[in-house]
């Protein structure tokens, strides 16, 4: 078999929901971050794979796909077992739908937490107002979370699967800024039976390790190297958590981007 190429950065939820399921069904991978990934002007095999200039993108042999949700339907296609699919297709769209929400609305969320912590977008005044928004609005997706789960140990039924690799990255995201479920709910012990999972912890693990690269990284915001990508569901949460004037400087000093590959 073609070696397993994953482009990634070991704190994208996204690239970490590829890695859990290729952990999860025992697939050996090669995981590389792209140069000048911060700056979205990448070059190489990376780009060609991925015109949004993102990660994750796996390449398998001749084969080169991006989208983090694209990508573990090729591999449940390709490698069927273990499923992380139940076999119900009202089950499948479920776990797809939670999958969708996740990946939407509540990264807008961790991500933009990203924008006030390790990138120190906006003033002292501004940051307060938009962390208690984030706050207010995890606690809401906790507790849709936590009935979602109903009497279930998954998400996915009676196994892990799609959906549960689609929510921990994210939960552990929100838990590194301070937000965790409520004590003694369904969604606590959930989140405990996740993280005690060798390819969620792993993951975590590798996650965690690379923040203390990012303690620096506002630095090179300041200094034009390093540019955020806003697009669609991060720069209609910033805007209506309140950070109008965080978009607005970003556009004007150049530290933000938007997807351009097409553009003519």
């Amino acid at each position: 078999m073609p070696i397993l190429v994953l482009y990634e950065h070991p704190l994208s939820p996204y690239a970490q929901k590829v890695k859990i399921a290729l952990r999860e069904k025992g697939l050996p991978f090669e995981a590389r971050m792209p140069e000048g990934i911060g700056a979205g002007h990448t070059k190489g095999e990376f780009a060609d794979a991925n015109p949004r200039r993102e990660v994750p993108a796996l390449i398998h042999g001749d084969t080169a796909i991006f989208d983090s949700t694209v990508i573990l339907e090729y591999i449940e296609d390709k490698w069927p077992q273990p499923p992380l699919l139940p076999e119900a297709p009202a089950a499948r769209a479920h776990a797809r739908q939670i999958e969708d929400v996740m990946d939407t609305h509540f990264e807008a969320i961790t991500w933009g937490l990203g924008e006030l912590h390790f990138f120190r977008r906006g003033d002292e005044a501004v940051r307060k107002v938009i962390e208690a928004r984030a706050g207010q609005q995890i606690a809401g997706f906790m507790a849709w979370l936590d009935g979602k789960l109903d009497e279930d140990d998954w998400f996915s039924g009676d196994d892990f699967g799609r959906a549960d690799l689609s929510v921990i990255p994210y939960l552990n995201a929100a838990d590194g800024f301070g937000y965790t479920p409520v004590a003694g709910s369904r969604l606590d012990a959930w989140m405990a039976r996740a993280n005690g999972r060798d390819s969620v912890s792993q993951t975590d693990a590798e996650s965690r390790a690379s923040i203390t690269g990012m303690q620096m990284v506002s630095a090179a915001v300041e200094a034009g190297l390093f540019k955020r990508q806003y697009r669609d569901h991060r720069l209609e949460w910033m805007i209506k958590s309140g950070g109008m004037d965080i978009v607005q400087d970003g556009l004007a000093k150049g530290t933000i981007r938007f997807t351009d590959h097409w553009d003519t």
